[in-house]
């Protein structure tokens, strides 16, 4: 039997493992030279090799050269990897919630000046969205019959 199609089994085929979330988090940060990508993820060497370079075959990194003699490279995220912030930022949100014993170890703050604390809204009405004011309307490709 399939298993059915879905986005986020396809979103996870990418980002899924531990180490990726985690090089995406450093770049996004600005941490964009491998050596302070490895030092902030504590990823080993290798791994993260193979995780950046994934990252760009999939188009949401790009690697640029800032040095000719050792060639040496920085990863940009792409237009597809800084929509991943918003993400990321919220799964943070929930590992302090759930996850995280005392204060958040990582604290970000708002352009209005306030802590942030992301939330998702419905972009047509601007409502937050909460588990159960929604339905399914196609499931795995196919209508759902009502």
């Amino acid at each position: 039997m399939a298993a059915r199609e879905c986005s986020i089994a396809n979103a996870l085929e990418v980002i899924g493992e531990r180490w990726t979330l985690l090089a995406l988090r450093e770049v996004l940060l600005g941490n964009r030279r491998f050596d302070q990508i490895v030092r902030q993820t504590g990823a080993s060497r290798d791994i993260l090799a193979t995780r950046l370079r994934k990252l760009v075959e999939v188009g949401l990194l790009e690697r640029r050269q800032y040095e000719m003699h050792p060639p040496r490279y920085e990863y940009h995220p792409t237009d597809a990897g800084k929509s991943l912030h918003t993400v990321l930022l919220t799964l943070m949100e929930w590992g302090d919630q759930h996850m995280t014993q005392g204060p958040p170890p990582t604290v970000m703050e708002h352009s209005c000046g306030e802590a942030l604390h992301p939330k998702v809204v419905c972009a047509h009405c601007d409502k937050p969205v909460e588990l159960g004011d929604s339905r399914v309307v196609r499931l795995g490709g196919r209508p759902v019959e009502r």
